[in-house]
Protein backbone atom coordinates (compact mmCIF):
# COMPACT_ATOMS: atom_id res chain seq x y z
CA UNK A 1 0.00 0.00 0.00
CA UNK A 2 1.39 3.66 -1.02
CA UNK A 3 0.04 6.55 1.21
CA UNK A 4 0.81 9.89 -0.06
CA UNK A 5 0.64 13.60 1.82
CA UNK A 6 -0.33 16.64 -0.17
CA UNK A 7 -0.33 20.41 0.94
CA UNK A 8 -0.53 23.55 0.47
CA UNK A 9 0.25 25.64 3.45
CA UNK A 10 -0.96 29.67 3.88
CA UNK A 11 -2.72 29.41 0.64
CA UNK A 12 -6.28 30.90 0.17
CA UNK A 13 -8.86 28.17 -0.58
CA UNK A 14 -10.47 30.46 -3.07
CA UNK A 15 -8.32 30.14 -6.13
CA UNK A 16 -5.86 27.29 -7.83
CA UNK A 17 -3.19 29.92 -8.60
CA UNK A 18 -0.69 28.63 -6.96
CA UNK A 19 -1.76 25.66 -5.60
CA UNK A 20 1.04 23.16 -6.35
CA UNK A 21 -0.68 20.42 -3.95
CA UNK A 22 -3.81 19.71 -5.05
CA UNK A 23 -2.09 20.20 -8.75
CA UNK A 24 0.44 17.47 -7.81
CA UNK A 25 -2.37 15.51 -6.38
CA UNK A 26 -4.36 15.70 -9.59
CA UNK A 27 -1.65 14.98 -11.49
CA UNK A 28 -1.04 11.42 -9.46
CA UNK A 29 -4.88 10.98 -9.93
CA UNK A 30 -4.26 10.44 -13.87
CA UNK A 31 -1.83 8.56 -13.46
CA UNK A 32 -3.41 5.72 -10.87
CA UNK A 33 -1.14 6.52 -8.59
CA UNK A 34 -4.10 5.74 -5.48
CA UNK A 35 -7.63 4.83 -5.10
CA UNK A 36 -8.88 6.74 -2.36
CA UNK A 37 -7.71 10.62 -1.08
CA UNK A 38 -8.91 11.20 2.60
CA UNK A 39 -9.34 14.86 3.90
CA UNK A 40 -10.16 16.28 7.15
CA UNK A 41 -12.86 18.36 5.38
CA UNK A 42 -14.19 18.95 1.87
CA UNK A 43 -13.24 22.80 2.97
CA UNK A 44 -9.41 21.56 3.01
CA UNK A 45 -9.71 20.44 -0.46
CA UNK A 46 -11.27 24.03 -1.57
CA UNK A 47 -13.19 27.12 -0.27
CA UNK A 48 -14.77 27.80 -3.83
CA UNK A 49 -18.32 25.72 -5.09
CA UNK A 50 -16.76 26.05 -9.29
CA UNK A 51 -13.61 24.46 -7.88
CA UNK A 52 -14.54 21.93 -5.73
CA UNK A 53 -17.35 20.40 -7.83
CA UNK A 54 -14.33 20.03 -10.45
CA UNK A 55 -12.19 18.05 -8.00
CA UNK A 56 -15.06 16.14 -7.62
CA UNK A 57 -16.07 15.54 -10.89
CA UNK A 58 -12.82 15.11 -11.98
CA UNK A 59 -11.67 12.60 -9.66
CA UNK A 60 -14.69 10.31 -9.77
CA UNK A 61 -14.20 9.42 -13.72
CA UNK A 62 -11.04 8.38 -12.36
CA UNK A 63 -12.48 5.80 -10.07
CA UNK A 64 -10.92 7.99 -7.14
CA UNK A 65 -12.76 8.07 -4.01
CA UNK A 66 -13.14 10.95 -1.84
CA UNK A 67 -13.31 10.60 1.70
CA UNK A 68 -13.92 13.07 4.66
CA UNK A 69 -13.09 12.38 8.45
CA UNK A 70 -16.31 13.22 9.55
CA UNK A 71 -18.55 12.42 6.61
CA UNK A 72 -17.68 9.59 4.77
CA UNK A 73 -17.92 9.15 1.32
CA UNK A 74 -18.14 11.94 -0.38
CA UNK A 75 -21.50 12.58 -2.88
CA UNK A 76 -22.70 15.17 -5.15
CA UNK A 77 -24.87 16.26 -2.60
CA UNK A 78 -22.36 16.73 -0.43
CA UNK A 79 -19.98 18.54 -2.58
CA UNK A 80 -22.83 20.77 -3.54
CA UNK A 81 -23.65 21.95 0.50
CA UNK A 82 -20.01 22.00 1.41
CA UNK A 83 -19.12 23.64 -1.32
CA UNK A 84 -21.82 26.45 -0.73
CA UNK A 85 -21.34 26.68 3.15
CA UNK A 86 -17.42 26.81 2.02
CA UNK A 87 -17.67 30.10 -0.07
CA UNK A 88 -20.26 31.91 1.96
CA UNK A 89 -17.39 31.56 4.92
CA UNK A 90 -14.90 32.66 2.63
CA UNK A 91 -16.84 35.68 1.66
CA UNK A 92 -18.20 36.23 5.08
CA UNK A 93 -14.43 36.57 6.39
CA UNK A 94 -13.71 39.07 3.54
CA UNK A 95 -16.77 41.28 4.77
CA UNK A 96 -15.49 41.50 8.71
CA UNK A 97 -12.08 42.17 7.37
CA UNK A 98 -13.34 45.08 5.05
CA UNK A 99 -15.51 46.45 8.04
CA UNK A 100 -12.16 46.23 10.46
CA UNK A 101 -10.24 48.22 8.53
CA UNK A 102 -13.37 50.87 8.31
CA UNK A 103 -12.73 51.11 11.56
CA UNK A 104 -9.36 51.90 11.55
CA UNK A 105 -9.38 54.58 9.68
CA UNK A 106 -12.11 56.21 11.52
CA UNK A 107 -9.34 56.62 14.01
CA UNK A 108 -7.36 57.93 11.74
CA UNK A 109 -5.25 54.12 11.05
CA UNK A 110 -3.86 53.37 8.30
CA UNK A 111 -6.00 50.43 6.48
CA UNK A 112 -2.46 48.90 4.77
CA UNK A 113 0.12 49.79 2.40
CA UNK A 114 2.84 52.45 2.74
CA UNK A 115 2.51 55.76 1.35
CA UNK A 116 5.95 57.45 0.24
CA UNK A 117 6.27 60.01 2.75
CA UNK A 118 5.42 58.20 5.68
CA UNK A 119 7.39 55.26 7.49
CA UNK A 120 5.68 52.96 9.92
CA UNK A 121 5.81 53.51 13.66
CA UNK A 122 7.44 50.29 15.44
CA UNK A 123 4.91 48.49 17.56
CA UNK A 124 1.98 50.93 16.95
CA UNK A 125 0.21 49.44 14.51
CA UNK A 126 -1.54 51.38 11.77
CA UNK A 127 0.49 54.74 13.26
CA UNK A 128 2.64 56.78 10.58
CA UNK A 129 5.56 59.09 10.95
CA UNK A 130 6.51 61.63 8.02
CA UNK A 131 9.57 60.96 6.66
CA UNK A 132 11.35 64.53 6.29
CA UNK A 133 13.36 63.84 3.06
CA UNK A 134 11.11 62.39 1.19
CA UNK A 135 8.38 64.83 2.51
CA UNK A 136 11.25 67.38 0.96
CA UNK A 137 11.02 65.79 -2.50
CA UNK A 138 6.84 65.93 -2.36
CA UNK A 139 6.97 69.34 -1.67
CA UNK A 140 9.38 69.95 -4.60
CA UNK A 141 6.76 68.23 -7.13
CA UNK A 142 3.78 70.05 -6.15
CA UNK A 143 6.11 73.19 -6.17
CA UNK A 144 7.43 72.50 -9.83
CA UNK A 145 4.54 71.58 -11.06
CA UNK A 146 2.03 74.33 -10.64
CA UNK A 147 4.98 76.22 -11.83
CA UNK A 148 4.25 74.54 -14.99
CA UNK A 149 6.70 71.77 -15.14
CA UNK A 150 4.98 68.39 -16.30
CA UNK A 151 5.34 65.58 -14.72
CA UNK A 152 7.51 63.81 -17.24
CA UNK A 153 10.01 66.38 -16.55
CA UNK A 154 10.03 66.51 -12.92
CA UNK A 155 10.77 62.83 -13.56
CA UNK A 156 13.47 63.47 -15.32
CA UNK A 157 14.71 65.42 -13.35
CA UNK A 158 14.47 63.30 -10.32
CA UNK A 159 16.55 60.50 -11.55
CA UNK A 160 18.90 63.01 -12.75
CA UNK A 161 19.45 63.79 -9.43
CA UNK A 162 19.67 60.54 -8.02
CA UNK A 163 16.67 60.38 -5.72
CA UNK A 164 15.25 57.26 -5.14
CA UNK A 165 11.15 56.58 -6.40
CA UNK A 166 8.90 55.32 -4.19
CA UNK A 167 9.06 51.75 -6.12
CA UNK A 168 11.21 50.10 -8.87
CA UNK A 169 14.43 51.61 -10.29
CA UNK A 170 13.32 55.13 -11.18
CA UNK A 171 10.65 57.88 -11.26
CA UNK A 172 8.12 58.13 -13.85
CA UNK A 173 5.42 60.69 -15.29
CA UNK A 174 2.62 57.90 -14.22
CA UNK A 175 4.02 57.62 -10.62
CA UNK A 176 4.03 61.68 -9.95
CA UNK A 177 0.78 62.54 -12.22
CA UNK A 178 -1.10 58.96 -11.20
CA UNK A 179 -4.93 58.26 -12.27
CA UNK A 180 -7.68 60.59 -11.85
CA UNK A 181 -10.13 57.67 -11.68
CA UNK A 182 -8.68 55.89 -9.00
CA UNK A 183 -7.09 58.85 -7.33
CA UNK A 184 -3.55 57.62 -7.49
CA UNK A 185 -0.31 59.41 -7.74
CA UNK A 186 1.27 61.95 -5.87
CA UNK A 187 -0.08 64.71 -6.83
CA UNK A 188 -3.60 63.27 -6.58
CA UNK A 189 -2.70 61.85 -2.73
CA UNK A 190 -5.27 63.95 -0.60
CA UNK A 191 -3.44 62.15 2.47
CA UNK A 192 -0.42 65.19 1.86
CA UNK A 193 -2.90 67.65 2.85
CA UNK A 194 -4.18 65.67 5.89
CA UNK A 195 -7.00 63.94 4.78
CA UNK A 196 -6.72 59.90 4.82
CA UNK A 197 -8.91 58.76 1.92
CA UNK A 198 -10.08 54.89 1.88
CA UNK A 199 -11.76 52.50 -0.17
CA UNK A 200 -10.83 54.25 -3.59
CA UNK A 201 -10.16 50.81 -5.62
CA UNK A 202 -11.77 47.07 -4.66
CA UNK A 203 -9.64 43.93 -5.58
CA UNK A 204 -11.59 41.14 -7.49
CA UNK A 205 -9.99 37.65 -8.72
CA UNK A 206 -9.69 37.03 -12.07
CA UNK A 207 -11.65 33.40 -11.99
CA UNK A 208 -9.22 32.44 -15.69
CA UNK A 209 -5.71 33.42 -13.97
CA UNK A 210 -6.42 33.87 -10.55
CA UNK A 211 -4.49 36.87 -10.19
CA UNK A 212 -6.32 39.70 -7.74
CA UNK A 213 -7.08 42.87 -9.91
CA UNK A 214 -8.37 46.37 -8.81
CA UNK A 215 -11.24 47.92 -9.94
CA UNK A 216 -12.23 51.70 -8.60
CA UNK A 217 -15.12 52.71 -6.94
CA UNK A 218 -17.34 55.37 -6.94
CA UNK A 219 -16.32 57.83 -5.08
CA UNK A 220 -19.50 57.95 -2.90
CA UNK A 221 -17.68 54.92 -1.30
CA UNK A 222 -15.06 56.07 -0.53
CA UNK A 223 -14.17 56.81 3.20
CA UNK A 224 -12.28 60.17 4.57
CA UNK A 225 -11.02 61.01 7.72
CA UNK A 226 -8.75 63.97 8.75
CA UNK A 227 -5.55 63.32 9.98
CA UNK A 228 -3.72 66.81 9.73
CA UNK A 229 -0.71 65.83 11.61
CA UNK A 230 0.42 63.98 8.58
CA UNK A 231 0.16 67.16 6.19
CA UNK A 232 2.96 67.45 4.41
CA UNK A 233 1.98 70.62 1.95
CA UNK A 234 -0.36 73.47 2.05
CA UNK A 235 -4.30 72.54 1.61
CA UNK A 236 -3.49 75.70 -0.93
CA UNK A 237 -0.73 74.51 -3.01
CA UNK A 238 -2.51 71.26 -3.48
CA UNK A 239 -5.71 73.20 -4.98
CA UNK A 240 -3.08 74.78 -7.16
CA UNK A 241 -2.33 71.62 -8.33
CA UNK A 242 -5.54 70.27 -8.81
CA UNK A 243 -6.52 73.23 -10.59
CA UNK A 244 -3.84 72.60 -13.02
CA UNK A 245 -4.46 69.56 -13.92
CA UNK A 246 -7.83 69.93 -14.27
CA UNK A 247 -7.23 72.64 -16.54
CA UNK A 248 -4.87 70.65 -18.35
CA UNK A 249 -7.32 67.70 -18.62
CA UNK A 250 -10.33 69.56 -20.12
CA UNK A 251 -8.22 71.18 -22.94
CA UNK A 252 -9.93 71.84 -26.38
CA UNK A 253 -9.57 68.90 -29.04
CA UNK A 254 -8.05 72.49 -31.90
CA UNK A 255 -5.80 72.91 -29.02
CA UNK A 256 -4.72 69.05 -28.25
CA UNK A 257 -1.22 68.34 -29.75
CA UNK A 258 -1.52 66.19 -32.67
CA UNK A 259 1.06 63.58 -33.89
CA UNK A 260 3.51 65.11 -36.15
CA UNK A 261 4.08 61.62 -37.87
CA UNK A 262 2.05 59.16 -39.16
CA UNK A 263 3.65 56.59 -36.84
CA UNK A 264 3.53 58.70 -33.85
CA UNK A 265 2.51 56.46 -30.66
CA UNK A 266 2.50 53.23 -32.78
CA UNK A 267 6.48 52.48 -32.69
CA UNK A 268 7.52 50.52 -29.21
CA UNK A 269 11.18 49.45 -27.84
CA UNK A 270 11.95 46.08 -28.57
CA UNK A 271 13.89 45.82 -25.77
CA UNK A 272 11.58 47.07 -23.18
CA UNK A 273 8.24 47.97 -24.87
CA UNK A 274 7.73 51.12 -23.69
CA UNK A 275 7.18 54.09 -26.46
CA UNK A 276 9.41 55.54 -29.23
CA UNK A 277 10.23 59.38 -29.96
CA UNK A 278 12.08 61.27 -31.87
CA UNK A 279 15.60 62.38 -30.70
CA UNK A 280 16.79 64.70 -32.37
CA UNK A 281 18.99 64.17 -36.25
CA UNK A 282 21.86 62.48 -37.16
CA UNK A 283 24.86 63.83 -38.97
CA UNK A 284 23.47 63.24 -42.30
CA UNK A 285 20.06 64.98 -41.06
CA UNK A 286 18.01 61.98 -40.50
CA UNK A 287 15.66 62.04 -37.26
CA UNK A 288 16.50 59.83 -34.47
CA UNK A 289 14.51 57.65 -32.74
CA UNK A 290 15.02 56.46 -28.98
CA UNK A 291 13.49 54.70 -26.51
CA UNK A 292 11.23 57.17 -24.01
CA UNK A 293 11.87 54.81 -21.01
CA UNK A 294 15.81 55.06 -21.40
CA UNK A 295 14.72 59.34 -21.47
CA UNK A 296 13.06 58.99 -18.23
CA UNK A 297 15.39 56.15 -16.88
CA UNK A 298 18.69 56.14 -17.14
CA UNK A 299 19.07 52.89 -15.70
CA UNK A 300 17.83 51.19 -19.16
CA UNK A 301 19.83 52.99 -21.23
CA UNK A 302 22.87 51.90 -19.09
CA UNK A 303 21.81 48.16 -19.42
CA UNK A 304 21.31 48.72 -23.19
CA UNK A 305 24.68 50.09 -23.53
CA UNK A 306 26.30 47.27 -21.27
CA UNK A 307 24.56 44.91 -24.16
CA UNK A 308 25.92 46.31 -27.13
CA UNK A 309 29.23 46.93 -25.36
CA UNK A 310 29.59 42.76 -25.56
CA UNK A 311 28.56 42.73 -29.06
CA UNK A 312 24.90 42.60 -29.32
CA UNK A 313 23.34 44.70 -31.66
CA UNK A 314 19.83 46.16 -31.75
CA UNK A 315 18.04 43.35 -33.65
CA UNK A 316 19.58 40.68 -31.59
CA UNK A 317 18.31 42.50 -28.66
CA UNK A 318 14.94 42.80 -30.44
CA UNK A 319 15.01 38.96 -30.98
CA UNK A 320 15.97 38.10 -27.62
CA UNK A 321 13.33 40.34 -26.30
CA UNK A 322 10.55 38.81 -28.73
CA UNK A 323 11.84 35.30 -27.37
CA UNK A 324 11.29 36.36 -23.79
CA UNK A 325 7.95 37.31 -24.60
CA UNK A 326 7.24 34.65 -26.51
CA UNK A 327 8.00 32.03 -23.65
CA UNK A 328 5.93 34.17 -21.25
CA UNK A 329 3.18 34.60 -23.42
CA UNK A 330 3.14 30.60 -23.66
CA UNK A 331 3.77 30.64 -19.65
CA UNK A 332 0.33 32.20 -18.82
CA UNK A 333 -1.63 30.48 -22.18
CA UNK A 334 -0.22 27.21 -20.31
CA UNK A 335 -1.52 28.39 -16.49
CA UNK A 336 -4.88 29.43 -18.04
CA UNK A 337 -5.40 26.09 -19.71
CA UNK A 338 -4.08 24.17 -16.65
CA UNK A 339 -6.78 26.40 -14.61
CA UNK A 340 -9.54 25.44 -17.02
CA UNK A 341 -8.45 21.45 -16.94
CA UNK A 342 -7.58 21.36 -13.19
CA UNK A 343 -10.82 22.45 -11.18
CA UNK A 344 -9.65 22.08 -7.68
CA UNK A 345 -7.60 23.54 -4.87
CA UNK A 346 -6.08 22.59 -1.10
CA UNK A 347 -6.45 25.10 1.36
CA UNK A 348 -3.83 25.30 4.39
CA UNK A 349 -4.19 21.81 5.36
CA UNK A 350 -3.22 18.01 3.50
CA UNK A 351 -5.07 15.34 1.58
CA UNK A 352 -3.89 11.79 2.11
CA UNK A 353 -3.76 9.20 -0.23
Amino acid sequence: MSVRTYDDRARSGGSLMGRNGLLQLLDDAREKSFDIVIVEALDRLSRDMEDLAGIHKRLSFLGIEIRAVHEGVVNTVLVGLRGLVGQLYREDNAHKVRRGLAGRIKQGLAGGGLTYGYAAIAGRTGERVIVEAEAQIIQRIFQEYIEGRTPREIAHDLNKDGVSPPRGRAWNASTINGNLERGAGILQNELYVGRLVWNKVRMVKDPDTGKRLSRPNPRSERQVADVPHLAIIKPELFAAAQKRKEERGHTHPSHQRRPRRMLSGLLRCGWCGAGMSTNGRDKSGRVRIRCSAATQRPSILTRLRALFSQGCRPSCVRRKSLRSTCVLTSKSENASRSHRMQRGSVSNSSSRS
